[in-house]
């Protein structure tokens, strides 16, 4: 298995991975409007044997009250369901977070399972004294600095890309 950057030739495949790995086509569809609205993001895809298999998006995110810092926001992370628990998803988070440390960005974000992504680094936002837009439980609302006291003396409330408030 390869993990690489998404090529312009992928985005069929990248959004019959994503349909393939949720109920609907919401998490498709937005990863088609990042793509083409969010500036800068990371896609990347896992590919074993020429077939893509996975794929993980990091898009911009805000903390309001400190417009200079650089973040973005893990999501989505898809793996088709026969490939699933097979530690593909583990790789797309472990290189998508290399790809955001490179680019100098500051923590990363995710709403996600809170006995998945703890692994990686990620532990509750509101211990860093950040909070999400949206109304999820604390558990599932995470972060990670990638820049070590990125959020010291910082707090705030973490805005994603306009394209999310579009997801149903």
């Amino acid at each position: 298995m390869q993990i690489r950057l998404e090529k312009e030739r992928d985005q069929r495949a990248v959004h019959a991975v994503n349909s393939s790995a949720f109920e609907t086509r919401a998490e498709a569809d937005l990863v088609d409007v990042l793509r083409e609205q969010a500036r800068p993001h990371i896609s990347l895809i896992a590919e074993d044997k020429g077939i893509i298999i996975g794929h993980i998006m990091f898009s911009p995110v805000s903390l309001r009250g400190h417009p200079k810092i650089r973040a973005l926001g893990l999501a989505p992370m898809a793996v088709t369901p026969r490939r699933q628990r097979q530690g593909i998803g583990t790789a797309l988070v472990q290189a998508g977070l290399e790809h955001c440390k490179r680019g100098n960005f500051a923590f990363a974000v995710v709403l996600g399972h809170p006995r998945f992504y703890p692994r990686f680094g990620f532990r509750p936002a509101r211990e860093l004294g950040i909070d999400s837009e949206y109304d999820v439980p604390p558990e599932v609302f995470m972060a990670l600095e990638l820049e070590p006291g990125a959020l010291e003396e910082k707090s705030g409330r973490v805005r994603y890309h306009a394209a999310f408030n579009n997801l149903s």
